[in-house]
């Protein structure tokens, strides 16, 4: 066996800033802003900006494995612990859209009352977020691109809905032919080419990179449990509220157990690994994933009226985070302000403050 590459150290100059990065960043914040507006109007309730549509809101329990490698035991994963944990189960886009019109799966962990140093500037002092959705590379290079499809999705917002369960039908046949032949669209699942899969089988990535103590990385949650290993690739039926009903049904079941391995990917090649390109997956074969921690969930109600009233107290970002997991690239750069921008404009419209969880209160 080849031994791998040694981890890329971070330095600053490894994120590169376009001159217009700051322009198109206002310009995703009006189209984001924009968006949840008009949703807002048209439900009288301000959601999300992206992956607006809950499909659980769980308790768990996540903890740092022991006995990790030296160049992995960094930032929170510097020791075994244990801490609470939130994770939320979602979609996009800005809308309550049926099931039927089937978009990627989201998964985002909250762990909670985490101590340490925080990221420069960060509005949240005791979480470490991580928001992935279920495959490994974004969609567009960078945030130039990100805001070509912000805009195209914000011409069919509230807009058209029997025509995109239609067309979320069509493109979910057209992913199926091409997955058959070994290939997969990005693009196509992003516009509702999504196979209509369990969402507690699938594999979780950031897409993105983050700063891994002296290093760089990506991160993933991989269903690890029985349980749920044996929900990949379940087909569900194209129903409304499909996903969420799954979901309920098997955190319902008497003893029900969830676990995931959260994996980290150290960045090993800046060239073949790169920072500002999000469009990239990295190749395993350089770096694969390696374990750091263990989620954990039990049976629980995983979607109540309790869950629903917490959606509105709640925010989960990348930029809730300690220093040693600092958002790296222009992906992260313009979720940071895009996304304090969506929270705000949801606290004000459905006046009811964010608040910021701990074990105690979440």
């Amino acid at each position: 066996m080849t031994p791998l590459l040694p981890a890329v150290a971070y330095s600053p100059d490894v994120e590169q800033r376009t001159p217009d990065e700051d322009a198109t960043i206002a310009e995703l914040v009006e189209v984001f802003t924009r968006m949840a507006g008009v949703v807002a109007e048209h439900e009288g309730h301000a959601h999300r900006a992206v992956h607006a549509k809950g499909h659980a809101l769980l308790r768990g329990r996540f903890q740092v494995l022991d006995g990790l490698a030296p160049e992995l035991r960094h930032g929170l994963f510097a020791s075994p612990a244990d801490y609470d944990a939130l994770v939320r189960l979602s979609s996009p886009p800005a809308e309550q859209l049926p099931d039927t019109v089937s978009t990627p799966r989201a998964m985002a962990v909250k762990i909670l009352d985490v101590p340490g140093a925080r990221v420069e500037g960060g509005d949240e002092q005791h979480s470490q977020d991580f928001l992935m959705v279920n495959g490994p590379a974004f969609n567009t290079p960078g945030i130039s691109g990100f805001l070509r499809s912000a805009k195209l999705l914000a011409a069919t917002t509230e807009r058209m809905p029997r025509t995109k369960q239609v067309l979320s039908a069509t493109l979910r046949g057209t992913e199926a032919a091409l997955e058959a032949v070994g290939g997969q669209s990005a693009s196509l699942k992003a516009l509702g080419g999504e196979p209509q899969h369990h969402p507690l089988g699938e594999t979780f990535f950031t897409q993105v990179p983050f700063r891994y103590g002296p290093y760089m990385a990506k991160f993933s949650w991989v269903p690890v449990s029985p349980a749920l290993v044996a929900l990949t690739g379940q087909k569900l039926p194209s129903e409304a509220d499909t996903q969420r009903e799954a979901v309920a049904a098997f955190f319902a079941q008497p003893g029900a157990v969830a676990e995931w391995e959260l994996r980290v990917q150290l960045c090993r090649d800046l060239e073949k690994m790169p920072i500002e390109d999000a469009s990239v997956a990295w190749p395993e074969e350089l770096s694969p994933f390696q374990p750091v921690g263990r989620l954990v969930v039990g049976e629980q109600s995983s979607w109540n009226a309790d869950a629903e009233a917490s959606e509105d107290r709640l925010a989960f970002a990348p930029w809730h985070a300690l220093a040693a997991h600092q958002p790296l690239g222009n992906i992260n750069r313009a979720r940071r302000i895009v996304m304090a921008a969506s929270r705000d404009f949801r606290a004000r419209f459905n006046r009811c403050p964010i608040h910021e969880p701990s074990a105690g209160n979440a």
